[in-house]
């Protein structure tokens, strides 16, 4: 019978004198590359009438919008929320682990908000250009977390379970993270890409992504681990992160609807040149 594969990969990459360079890190580095070589591309196709800079400026601000929401939001809802009175300083260590992808997204929404107001552009053009390069990060987001051994999924004796040593034994478990990925990176960045190729009314394309990665989190959340200080919250099966993910199912059946008497974008004309 064949032992299942045991995750146990060294999590720095290398090291640039006393510098640790960590997977995750690269993972996050590469996602915002991929974004940014994507967002170029669909700029240049016409698909959203800024310059070149403009651009990067929204990638910069939403890359912000993770870190700081994605933080603050884990803080919140994950950490026991002692720290703010006993460890405040606790909010900055982000080095110590926790990111929630959900204040991430929030972030993300306040910036592209931000950005859209002073361009002039509507806040669903911007999301809907957006929602198509997201899923790239997400999937290199969760392959960080499996090299990391981290966010591991519940026993099983599936043929491809895994051996995560940071687990509190050694069963074989469900490689959840892996499942993430292909789900919410490979499978969401495949159909949106392919969905945005054509010209699609408002609130389409943002309405997709929410209601994907809302549908594809729940799920996931089955076979799961829950984070320990939490567990399951209700009927023996509930997580925080199910119940953050309903909303987004909801809110991407509305957009959905509300795409089908929205106008089409048509691509502009691309004649805006970089700033120098």
């Amino acid at each position: 019978m064949t032992q299942p594969f045991t995750v146990d990969f060294n999590p720095v990459a290398f090291h640039l004198g006393p510098l640790q360079i960590h997977w995750y890190g690269l993972m996050y580095l590469s996602g915002f590359l991929g974004a940014w070589l994507l967002a170029e591309y669909r700029r240049g196709k016409g698909r959203l009438p800024v310059t070149r800079d403009a651009v990067g400026d929204l990638l910069f601000y939403a890359m912000m919008g993770v870190i700081v929401g994605g933080r603050v939001w884990y803080m919140l809802f994950y950490a026991d929320i002692h720290w703010i009175w006993t460890d405040p300083l606790a909010l900055f260590r982000v080095w110590d682990g926790g990111m929630s992808f959900h204040g991430g997204l929030l972030g993300v929404l306040v910036a592209g908000w931000w950005w859209s107001r002073r361009q002039g552009v509507h806040f669903f053009d911007t999301m809907d250009f957006v929602a198509p390069i997201v899923p790239i990060g997400l999937g290199l987001g969760r392959l960080g977390n499996f090299i990391n051994g981290e966010l591991w999924g519940k026993p099983s004796d599936v043929p491809w379970a895994m051996i995560f040593p940071n687990a509190p034994d050694r069963l074989p478990r469900h490689p959840s993270q892996l499942y993430e990925m292909l789900l919410e990176g490979v499978v969401m960045f495949s159909f949106l890409f392919l969905v945005s190729m054509k010209p699609r009314p408002r609130y389409l394309m943002s309405g997709l992504f929410a209601l994907m990665y809302g549908c594809f989190r729940f799920a996931v959340e089955f076979v799961r681990v829950p984070d320990p200080q939490l567990g399951y919250l209700a009927w023996g099966w509930l997580t925080m992160g199910q119940i953050q993910s309903l909303p987004l199912i909801l809110v991407g059946v509305v957009l959905i609807v509300m795409s089908r008497k929205a106008p089409t974008l048509r691509p502009y004309a691309v004649s805006l040149p970089a700033k120098e």
